[in-house]
């Protein structure tokens, strides 16, 4: 079971700010999604937040998302202005991960 793919969830407002990327970026993205779908970690970086919540980050972009057994969530995708992660964007994605884990 350790070794099936992780499957991939982008959520509504993950999936809109990836489709509004130039192409060259949406590849980059995409590539480290795929890469984290199969496992393939090396090349990802990510980061923990809080709890469960942690970030893909992608150059200027970022991803929040939380995994929920074998599934990865890409909550919300924005484009890092600041040292640290926005707060809003933080709890907003435990907000989704708690609505998420009850309906399990």
């Amino acid at each position: 079971m350790e070794n099936q793919p992780e499957i991939i969830r982008l959520l509504p407002f993950a999936e809109k700010y990836l489709k509004e990327l130039p192409p060259a970026q949406q590849a980059m993205v995409v590539a480290d999604i795929d890469d984290m779908r199969t496992r393939s970690l090396a090349a990802v970086h990510t980061k923990q937040l809080s709890g469960p919540i942690r970030e893909l980050i992608v150059g200027h972009h970022r991803f929040t998302y939380f995994r929920l057994r074998n599934t990865l969530y890409f909550v919300r995708g924005f484009r890092k202005k600041t040292v640290k992660t926005p707060l809003s964007e933080i709890e907003y994605a435990g907000k989704v991960y708690k609505v998420m884990k009850s309906s399990i």
